[in-house]
């Protein structure tokens, strides 16, 4: 399928969103740009976009095959891609496998703890608030979404970490914590959106525990871009 780019619909940090020919169907083009605590730093990753782009079209058909429904519908070059048109549901999941990050500072654990089980917080998507994190009663008292479709989250949720825990060990990464979005179709379909990638995933080397995500990039550990590269190369067998 052949999509008609039209007028740009939405930029956020990461992505701009572009109508299309089909009002079912639009166009995420991804940048290089790089932002971290809430946008407060900025910055650039070269190639990131198109590594950010690939990279989420080859999980999101892989994620598809096992029976996880997403937005994705075709990649149309290295940076854009051609999605389905979803409203997002303002609620951010992250799921952990491992302690880091703000889980450690919040509850005084080191980093590299790893979890019997893996653990799903909640986080409203609002940038003006500080995406504040929230459990499924505060989801239902603002509306945010109905409880069949929370039900319906944590279970794609937990899902799609076993499945991308597995893609990840086999190419020698530990899947240490992830951020998904979830999106409705214009019939009410819940399906998973916005981007799987080293800018919303911890993705440590499971034998160097080398950082190999956007980690780089908020701590000024410097080698963001080959940490990116070395991703994608791993994941599209790419030399």
């Amino acid at each position: 399928m052949s999509y008609e780019k039209r007028e740009q619909l939405y930029e956020g940090k990461a992505k701009k969103v572009y109508a299309t020919d089909d009002p079912q169907v639009v166009i995420v083009s991804y940048k290089d740009d790089a932002t971290a605590f809430n946008g407060l730093k900025k910055g650039t990753i070269t190639g990131k976009g198109a590594i950010n782009n690939r990279m989420t079209n080859n999980l999101m058909r892989r994620l598809e095959a096992k029976g996880v429904p997403t937005h994705y519908v075709e990649e149309l070059s290295d940076r854009e891609t051609a999605v389905k048109k979803v409203s997002i549901v303002p609620l951010e999941v992250i799921i952990r496998n491992i302690s880091a990050g703000s889980f450690a500072k919040r509850y005084g654990v080191e980093e590299g703890i790893v979890f019997d089980q893996p653990t799903i917080e909640f986080s409203y998507k609002n940038d003006d608030l500080g995406d504040p994190l929230l459990n499924s009663y505060h989801a239902l008292a603002l509306k945010l979404a109905t409880q069949d479709e929370i039900d319906l989250i944590k279970k794609y949720a937990f899902a799609v970490n076993d499945l991308l825990k597995g893609f990840m060990k086999e190419i020698g990464i530990d899947l240490v914590d992830f951020k998904l979005e979830f999106g409705k179709t214009a019939d009410g379909t819940i399906v998973l959106a916005d981007e799987i990638s080293p800018d919303t995933c911890r993705l440590w080397d499971e034998k160097t525990h080398e950082k190999l995500d956007k980690d780089r990039f908020r701590r000024d550990m410097g080698g963001a871009e080959e940490a990116y590269e070395e991703v994608m190369r791993r994941l599209m067998g790419e030399q």
